[in-house]
């Protein structure tokens, strides 16, 4: 049965292996695949795997060897799901790989804020620990965590896990989904979006980017926030609507920190790249590398129970 990597490069740059994968069958492992690669290297392969490269309707109907795809990512969007299930081909995904990587950049975001460690590592760096006539200088206010409130959008194994860090930072805990939440910890609470918005001095974003919440934090949500809030995007680039987000952090509204962005890589005329108080990393907070092997340990496990006839992780009917 042969199996196709499209893209395994941002998954597995060299320091992790396909081996377990290449006992499953003939296996083809492209770092990077084009679009108009995509179809002549997939000929008369049964299995392919993608995390980013497109599999549209069109290039489906060009593969009739194809039974399956596995999405390398927990988000299937880079897949035409309608026309994969009407042509009888199952999809899967990754499902909760790395929910701690993604709480922990989460907090390597609102800690980067709050403690000011780069700008004074830079200052003590550039000399000017040694001029002060004190034995320590700030260059900035420090800020505890203990006793702000954390605004989580979204409360699956992701929002859980920074919940649950908030709580031990000792933090108020307000969290907001499609539907209420009951049987919750004591710190914390359920609400309506629109409060959460109001009350939370640190918010960060962890739901779907589905048609409902696409651009949810727009100029009409940005007005809700508090002074000197910071909001923080680890989910999904188009929950944001970056003018918006842009023109509130360059009125000096408050403060932003992203892993994602509406195209990746951004374009270079990207309002946030050049906006004032953000912080921007690139997509990397899934990456550490236990989260990326257990990601690479499910797809693995996924395509195997598809080979003996039972489905794992099957996203489409």
């Amino acid at each position: 049965m042969k199996i196709v990597v499209l893209d395994g490069y941002t998954l597995n740059p060299g320091d992790l292996s396909w081996q377990a994968l290449e006992a499953l069958g003939e296996c083809d492992i492209y770092d990077h695949t084009t679009l108009d690669q995509i179809v002549s290297r997939c000929q008369g392969a049964h299995i392919v795997l993608t995390n980013k490269t497109l599999l549209s309707a069109a290039t489906l109907k060009q593969l009739p060897a194809l039974t399956y795809i596995g999405v390398l990512a927990t988000g299937t969007n880079v897949v035409d799901v309608d026309a994969a299930t009407a042509q009888g081909i199952v999809v899967t995904n990754i499902p909760a790989y790395g929910p701690d990587a993604v709480a922990q950049m989460v907090f390597a975001h609102i800690l980067h804020h709050k403690q000011q460690v780069a700008l004074h590592d830079q200052a003590v760096k550039q000399g000017q620990w040694v001029t002060q006539r004190d034995f320590c200088f700030t260059l900035s206010p420090l800020t505890s965590l203990k006793g702000l409130t954390l605004g989580v959008v979204g409360y699956g194994d992701i929002g859980q896990q920074v919940a649950n860090l908030g709580v031990a930072f000792g933090m108020k805990v307000l969290i907001t989904s499609a539907k209420p939440k009951t049987n919750l910890p004591d710190a914390i609470q359920w609400c309506e979006r629109d409060i959460l918005l109001q009350q939370a001095d640190i918010i960060s974003l962890h739901c779907p980017l589905i048609a409902a919440t696409k651009y949810m934090i727009n100029s009409d949500s940005l007005r809700l926030l508090k002074p000197g809030c910071l909001l923080v995007n680890t989910a999904r680039g188009d929950l944001i609507n970056e003018n918006d987000l842009a023109q509130w952090l360059n009125n000096g509204n408050g403060f932003a920190a992203v892993d994602v962005l509406s195209t990746e890589p951004p374009s270079s005329n990207n309002p946030l790249l050049s906006a004032a108080n953000i912080t921007i990393t690139p997509h990397i907070a899934w990456a550490t590398l236990q989260a990326r092997q257990n990601l690479l340990n499910i797809a693995v496990e996924n395509v195997r129970k598809f080979q003996q006839g039972k489905m794992l992780n099957r996203i489409n009917d």
